[in-house]
């Protein structure tokens, strides 16, 4: 089994990349983010640690941390930013492990896809066979925002200042996946990397 990280800046189109693996090979897709949630419920390794640092005011009426209280406590607090991240991402990691290990141990799948935001950032290359980069130019993925989020100018911007340059992309990843074209273009890709008919669900 092949453990492919799949990575790209806001708006470049990775959600439909992955909707497309998932629905057409024989694979697994796991998100970091859906993950991380996860672990933040109560029970979950992150939340105790999270509830200590950031105290009971970031929990809503059922106990859970509300992501949104939690947000705002952090914003623009980037100590306090760190020291969440501190908590979230090495536990995050560690149940990708976990899941990779279980994986490896059923045999039942050819690949399996982890999506991040921070996959260079926080060293997965470690535990990824390969890396992909979902590119899409500046301005495709501001029009992008703009119609299917409602995003302003400013929050975009906002936005790309805190991610990884294209050059940063670009010289960490092993496949590059252009989304500037539409889909159709990027499933042809994808059947490149991975073979139009081979372990493809039936």
């Amino acid at each position: 089994m092949k453990v492919i990280g799949v990575t790209g800046g806001v708006g470049a189109g990775k959600s439909e990349v992955l909707a497309h693996l998932a629905g057409k090979y024989n694979c697994r897709v796991i998100m970091a983010d859906r993950l991380a949630h996860q672990l933040e419920e109560p029970g979950g390794a992150c939340y105790e640690p999270l509830v200590a640092l950031l105290g009971k005011d970031v929990l809503d009426g059922n106990g859970r941390i509300d992501r949104q209280r939690m947000a705002a406590a952090i914003f623009a607090d980037e100590i306090l930013l760190q020291k969440v991240n501190a908590i979230v991402h090495p536990a995050v990691k560690q149940a990708l492990l976990t899941e990779i290990a279980q994986e490896q141990a059923a045999g039942e799948r050819e690949w399996l896809f982890i999506e991040a935001a921070l996959l260079i950032e926080e060293g997965y290359a470690g535990i990824l066979d390969e890396l992909w980069y979902v590119h899409a130019g500046e301005e495709i993925r501001r029009q992008r925002l703009r119609e299917s989020r409602g995003y302003t100018e400013e929050k975009i911007d906002a936005i790309l200042q805190n991610q990884l340059s294209e050059k940063a992309f670009f010289e960490h990843c092993d496949v590059v996946i252009e989304n500037n074209a539409g889909l159709e273009r990027v499933y042809k890709q994808i059947e490149k990397e991975l073979g139009e008919n081979q372990w493809q669900k039936q």
